[in-house]
């Protein structure tokens, strides 16, 4: 997070890692007003200048966040990322889990809402949890947990049931996207619940497993659709289960 303010270029261009995106403004006599500036995946700081270490486009929100678009086979952790993760292993005082990175993260036995050494969720190998990373480093071993910055759960914790699919980072975003078309298209036409994690992983539950590959089928045709193919598509698939 920077309180500074930023000249910026290449937004919607391709970058390379190492170019420089932003510098900060220091001439008096362009006036602009400070923000707080949120960089996202691909983007860190140096010194005066906001420079890129991945290659892709360069995009922004609202002038405020920037992030570099591109679709790396392999998830890297982020510092606040949501993330859907796998348990893999359980010692000490936390569970080993399996986000989809170089390495496995550390999920602590208390990093629950209202968890106690006493009352607090026993997990086993092979459970599913969403959660948000903590810690997320070059140098360290990313840590996950499942509140927010106010220790509330809002939504995260064990994921029950349902049905769990990996897909490109780039779909990912387009799930996240506000103005994403597939997952309201779907929720019109069935009943089921999803949570989309930024390393590429995706949890579907509905009322009936037939249900749920449909939905799972149109999430991932999706990725290179318009709107309108989109809508075609899903009402495509749903008329093929009824006959």
């Amino acid at each position: 997070m920077a309180d500074h303010s930023y000249d910026f270029h290449f937004v919607n261009e391709v970058v390379l890692p190492g170019d420089i995106v932003a510098e900060k403004v220091k001439t008096k006599q362009i006036v602009v007003k400070k923000i707080k500036l949120k960089l996202g995946p691909g983007l860190r700081m140096d010194k005066d200048n906001i420079i890129a270490y991945k290659c892709g486009v360069l995009r922004e929100k609202d002038s405020t966040m920037f992030w570099i678009d591109n679709d790396q086979k392999r998830y890297i952790p982020v510092k606040n990322d949501k993330v859907v993760g796998i348990v893999t292993n359980r010692g000490g005082e936390s569970y080993q889990v399996d986000i989809g990175s170089s390495m496995a993260s550390a999920l602590p036995f208390l990093a629950f809402e209202g968890a106690t050494k006493k009352n607090k969720p026993q997990l086993k190998i092979g459970d599913l949890v969403y959660g948000r990373l903590s810690v997320a480093n070059k140098d360290m071993e990313a840590e996950l947990v499942c509140t927010d910055t106010n220790g509330k759960a809002n939504g995260m914790g064990p994921l029950k049931d349902g049905f769990l699919f990996t897909h490109s980072l780039g779909l990912t975003r387009k799930l996240l996207n506000p103005d994403g078309a597939v997952l309201k298209v779907l929720g019109k036409v069935f009943s089921f619940e999803s949570t989309v994690g930024l390393n590429g992983r995706t949890w579907v539950n509905s009322n009936s497993s037939d249900h749920t590959i449909l939905i799972v089928n149109a999430i991932e045709q999706s990725e290179y659709m318009t709107l309108s193919q989109i809508k075609q598509n899903v009402h495509r698939l749903a008329e093929g289960m009824r006959e």
